[in-house]
């Protein structure tokens, strides 16, 4: 995606007035003119919960705000009308629009079903518990408040592999329905970690992965978006995506950007799901965002020369998408592991200007999350502004100290006022003679965060000596740059 910028335009608390597809098609030129390049917008369709789901819910992917379903005509975040309307003036500001897609699952049925079942030991699912016997399944979807428009497709129980409710017994377990196997392809966790939730979709059924590629051909069509965040793909079988992604980029001739969630720790897990899917999609980097969440919580004992060490950015940059925080991780849910602040400026600076795959910014830290109190990141505009205009050129790392660390870049000689040089220390702070091109050799440099005092005279071998107090980060630009900045308020 060359010089990209992703914005995750949602947190999980964002209040349920229906307004953010409008809030976006007034913000879309401020966003732009932020360095935003791409945003990804939250699951647009009906979920379970009608206009109080977040998206993740989904039930009619059809029904983007316009059918009266669940309680509501609107989504949580506005109708289809306004939505599309979203779309188009995000595109007309620059900016690329990738849709979130959620396959996983489907929630909320209109019906239920008797279907013969059998309870799975949930820690090894090839593993059952029981014998085989009838349950009560939420597995029928007929979206009454839709009738038909745009699809007569009706899901019951043979579209799915299990479930996770027996309406008779009113009883919360796995069950795997008969003749059914959980799907092949997906991580490895409890030996098969095929199922996540709600009504488990069977992708190895030729009817579910056609009427998928039949909504993918039909949203593609209506919304015009310019790729995909994809949902939870460690629980789907990797072929399924491989095959969706290049029908709707052969049939449309478009490139449809795609970026999957692959949630593990290992990063080995997420290279060799990269390379089986013949490069199809990128990964969020979860390694890295793990790493800073435990610098951030390490006291300054981190040892920040392992910073990237078992990362996708150190394994397959090409494939990387670089993240703080997202919707997942702030507080308060399941998957709650928040970088605290005092670190988020250091991860930001990292993620935006190093020049190693794809940055996504996360909304709670551009905005604030007023929902726990918690403000914006104070310098991330800044950095932002740096990374589209100052942070180019040849990089050189210095991952070499456990406390001190940090990168420079040389500048593009058509961007006279382009390069940098930044540093970081989770401890007490310190200093590092770090190279930043012969061409800035005589010129000075300060630290554009104003946290830094003085200037760096770059010498005629291209070296600066950088400082950076404890616990920050320092982004040294040239002086003429700085006082651009400082001209601009950034």
């Amino acid at each position: 995606m060359g010089q990209q910028t992703i914005l995750q335009c949602f947190e999980w608390y964002l209040p349920a007035n229906q307004c953010l597809w409008r809030r976006l098609s007034k913000q879309a030129p401020m966003l732009r003119k932020l360095g935003i390049t791409s945003v990804w917008l939250p699951p647009a369709y009906k979920g379970a919960a009608g206009n109080q789901d977040v998206g993740y819910g989904v039930y009619d992917t059809y029904d983007l705000g316009e059918f009266d379903q669940k309680g509501s005509v609107a989504t949580k975040y506005g109708t289809r009308d306004e939505y599309l309307q979203a779309v188009k003036a995000l595109q007309q500001a620059g900016l690329s629009v990738l849709a979130d897609i959620v396959f996983n699952h489907r929630m909320g049925a209109d019906e239920t079903e008797l279907v013969r079942a059998v309870q799975d030991a949930g820690n090894d699912r090839y593993q059952t518990i029981g014998s085989e016997e009838t349950i009560s399944a939420w597995t029928k979807f007929t979206f009454p408040g839709r009738k038909g428009k745009y699809s007569d497709f009706v899901w019951d129980w043979t579209c799915f592999d299990g479930t996770d409710w027996d309406q008779r017994k009113k009883k919360n377990a796995i069950y795997l329905f008969e003749g059914k196997n959980w799907d092949s392809g997906v991580d490895t966790e409890n030996v098969n970690y095929d199922y996540l939730m709600g009504a488990d979709l069977d992708l190895s059924n030729p009817t579910v992965v056609e009427e998928l590629k039949n909504w993918g051909r039909w949203y593609l069509r209506t919304v015009g978006m310019d790729g995909f965040r994809l949902d939870a793909v460690k629980h789907i079988n990797r072929d399924f995506y491989t095959d969706w992604l290049t029908t709707l980029r052969r049939e449309s001739g478009q490139d449809l950007f795609a970026v999957g969630e692959y949630w593990s720790q290992d990063v080995t897990k997420l290279t060799d799901y990269i390379r089986g899917g013949g490069g199809c999609m990128s990964l969020f980097d979860v390694p890295l965002h793990f790493h800073l969440h435990q610098a951030s919580r390490s006291g300054g004992q981190y040892p920040m020369d392992q910073l990237l060490v078992g990362t996708l950015a150190e394994r397959d940059d090409e494939h990387a998408v670089l993240f703080v925080d997202n919707h997942d991780t702030q507080p308060g849910q399941a998957l709650s592991s928040w970088v605290d602040g005092w670190f988020k400026s250091i991860a930001y600076a990292l993620i935006l200007l190093r020049g190693v795959g794809v940055p996504c910014v996360f909304w709670g830290d551009l905005f604030g999350i007023p929902h726990d109190g918690i403000a914006p990141v104070p310098e991330l505009s800044l950095f932002l502004h740096i990374k589209e205009h100052i942070a180019y050129g040849e990089r050189h790392d210095y991952f070499d100290d456990a406390n001190v660390v940090g990168f420079t870049r040389e500048g593009d000689p058509q961007r006279p006022e382009s390069g940098l040089a930044v540093i970081f220390s989770d401890g007490a702070g310190g200093s590092k003679r770090m190279y930043v091109g012969k061409r800035m050799s005589g010129r000075y440099f300060v630290d554009s965060t104003r946290k830094t005092q003085g200037c760096v005279r770059i010498d005629e071998e291209g070296y600066g000596l950088f400082q950076v107090n404890g616990g920050a980060v320092a982004v040294w630009v040239t002086r003429e740059a700085a006082n651009q900045l400082f001209i601009e308020g950034l």
